[in-house]
């Protein structure tokens, strides 16, 4: 049986987008509650019933939440021009090592909007 298992984290954080044309809202400082959904799939282990326990993905996740949390984005490395595209492979980049079947990224900024991220497969 193969699963795919996934967990929540919310952070707080203000961006600009420095590659947006001026005049645009993104280009000007903003802040969003953002929501990070960590992904791991593979097979559930037939002796205790589970892919993965939950408390693995929140030691690979809270220390890069703890990063971000109540940060300017543009101030952290590798996230100068932070897009939820290019947040969502930071988190890829770090985690991956990390969390054997690493399946998705998504990164919520609104309730509306959110990217989707599997790696470069």
């Amino acid at each position: 049986m193969k699963v795919i298992l996934a967990k929540d984290f919310e952070f707080e954080a203000a961006q600009w987008l420095p590659s947006f044309p001026e005049g645009h809202h993104c280009r000007r400082i903003h802040g969003h509650s953002f929501r990070v959904t960590v992904a791991v799939s593979g097979p559930v282990d037939p002796v205790t019933g589970i892919l993965y326990d939950h408390a693995r993905i929140s030691e690979a996740v809270e220390p890069l939440i703890a990063l971000l949390d109540h940060r300017v984005l543009n101030e952290i490395a590798g996230l100068e021009n932070p897009s939820m595209e290019r947040l969502a492979a930071w988190f890829w980049e770090r985690l991956f090592p990390q969390l054997p079947g690493l399946y998705e990224i998504v990164i919520q900024e609104t309730s509306k909007t959110r990217c989707i991220y599997r790696g470069d497969t």
